[in-house]
């Protein structure tokens, strides 16, 4: 049977079919169904899959190919981005309003989009996994007002990032870049954008195949055998 595959939202089983089996076209669509709840929201991510829906469909589990990351020591801070790092303008912390950071990210109009995907079930989801200790936001700070910033999920020593809004201009460029910086002095191997973009590809990221994504995360997503802490502090000013 060709994906997508259907998920018994009632099974406590919270196994994927292989993400080999991905649909070419939507691509990388493989299952339907199934919950949000911690348990597989994890082992999606340690597999490298994820949820992306609307409100007016049912849950949608994504693997696609190509996949686009970026490895820590390929982030690159261009001169424009640098000039604006030295103006000292915004203060970046990490998870001081993980509530706020993921409502900008839903309600934030962007091109293209009709409608949000961060529904009221995927918010509350992810604010589950961030009192767990899972998920992170990044926030930037201008004047004490919250310019921009993102959230996403810790594993093992792999960042997987969600989504990103900005107020003011290049606050989630510095935001990120910084907190890019921040992981790659703790350890970590690697940052999942899921999707190409071309603001995140002006910061470094490029697809990679499928295959080599996944081997990745064999080697580096592995919680149940370390997992490098975030801790929740402020990370510096924009001159740092």
């Amino acid at each position: 049977m060709p994906a997508p595959y259907w998920i018994d939202p009632n099974s406590e089983d919270v196994s994927f079919p292989d993400i080999n089996l991905a649909a070419h076209e939507p691509d990388g669509l493989l299952a339907i169904g199934g919950d949000l709840s911690a348990k597989r929201l994890i082992n999606a991510y340690q597999h490298g899959i994820f949820p992306w829906y609307s409100g007016d469909q049912p849950i949608l589990w994504w693997s696609p190919d190509p996949r686009f990351v970026l490895f820590p020591e390929h982030l690159k801070i261009s001169r424009s981005l640098k000039k604006t790092i030295r103006k000292q303008r915004f203060e970046i912390t990490i998870n001081k309003d993980f509530y706020a950071v993921i409502e900008h990210c839903s309600s934030i109009p962007r091109p293209g989009q009709n409608g949000t995907w961060i529904t009221n079930e995927m918010k509350q989801a992810y604010i589950q996994l961030n009192q767990a200790g899972i998920a992170y936001s990044v926030e930037a700070w201008e004047n004490n007002q919250l310019a921009g910033g993102l959230y996403g999920i810790a594993l093992g020593s792999v960042f997987f990032g969600e989504s990103m809004f900005s107020h003011k201009t290049d606050a989630s460029k510095v935001a990120f870049s910084q907190f890019v910086q921040h992981l790659q002095s703790i350890g970590f191997k690697l940052i999942d954008c899921q999707i190409y973009t071309e603001h995140l590809e002006s910061l470094g990221a490029k697809q990679i195949p499928r295959h080599d994504f996944s081997r990745l995360l064999q080697s580096f997503c592995q919680p149940e055998k370390y997992t490098i802490p975030i801790e929740s502090e402020t990370i510096g000013h924009s001159n740092d």
